[in-house]
């Protein structure tokens, strides 16, 4: 008796995990993830475009959830294209809020 339920419970996991590998999800970034303020714009810049942006000397290291209480936009395409949101599966995604899988935004 014992054999058929874990038997049934190691099936019911096997079809959980593949059904995960098909259901969409879309990752958003962090609210934690680093950006640098440009306070003359009133803009945020994601590392990755900051030698594109041309920034000031009014800048300060933060991250997205300050920008976004101060209501800070992205500061160009490349900003706004580096904190677009990934889609993948499920799967993928646990994977990647567990730390398993680098995200995007881990610069």
């Amino acid at each position: 008796m014992k054999k058929k339920f874990w038997l049934g419970l190691l099936v019911m996991m096997v079809i959980l995990i593949a059904v995960s590998f098909f259901v969409p999800q879309e990752t958003e970034p962090p609210s934690d993830t680093r950006i640098i303020l440009e306070h003359n714009r009133h803009t945020y810049i994601a590392p990755p475009c900051f030698e594109e942006a041309n920034p000031t000397n009014w800048l300060q290291e933060a991250t997205l959830e300050e920008a976004e209480n101060l209501t800070y936009p992205p500061d160009g395409t490349c900003t706004a294209e580096a904190m677009e949101s990934e889609e993948g599966s499920l799967f993928v995604s646990l994977l990647k809020d567990l730390g398993i899988l680098e995200r995007k935004w881990d610069w």
